[in-house]
């Protein structure tokens, strides 16, 4: 099965050109040596309404999976898991549980970082850190589960 994906920074630096989006560009390498296709990508502010329509959006493009970056710390400004969690229809802890354990082993501040996991419509979404080592670092340590992730947030018969 071949997984499609969207990948979307959540910064409002960024998004405001103040500085170069690394996130990004980081995670559509990974994806790419991965051999997934990146049909679509943005770069938006940390503002939950812009989040929701950007995750449905790519559903509705046929992006099974979306990645996201940043947002995911106790910044005042970062409400990416709460953006999910308002459209999602099941959360998926263990990815979370996972990404938070083993980034532990790199850095005690991962403690406070709330990645997490969920399928929106009909796709799975992974909020990464926005950090963009941390964001790779974290993907790598779930990306086993993704392709049946997909096809069971696809509805597709999954073999994985």
């Amino acid at each position: 099965m071949q997984i499609v994906i969207g990948i979307i920074t959540i910064s409002d630096r960024a998004s405001a050109g103040d500085y170069k989006d690394l996130g990004g560009p980081a995670l559509k390498e990974v994806a790419q040596k991965n051999g997934w296709q990146v049909l679509s990508e943005a770069v938006i502010p940390d503002d939950a309404a812009r989040i929701q329509e950007t995750i449905r959006s790519f559903s509705k493009q046929g992006c099974g999976l979306i990645l996201t970056t940043g947002g995911t710390g106790i910044g005042p400004r970062d409400v990416t898991p709460e953006a999910i969690r308002a459209i999602m229809r099941v959360e998926l802890p263990g990815f979370g549980e996972v990404m938070r354990a083993e980034s532990m082993k790199i850095t005690p501040n991962a403690i406070i970082s709330r990645n997490l996991a969920a399928v929106v419509d009909d796709s799975l979404v992974i909020a990464l850190p926005g950090k963009p080592s941390g964001a790779v670092e974290c993907l790598g340590f779930v990306s086993g589960a993704i392709p049946h992730g997909v096809a069971v947030a696809q509805r597709q018969p999954s073999s994985c």
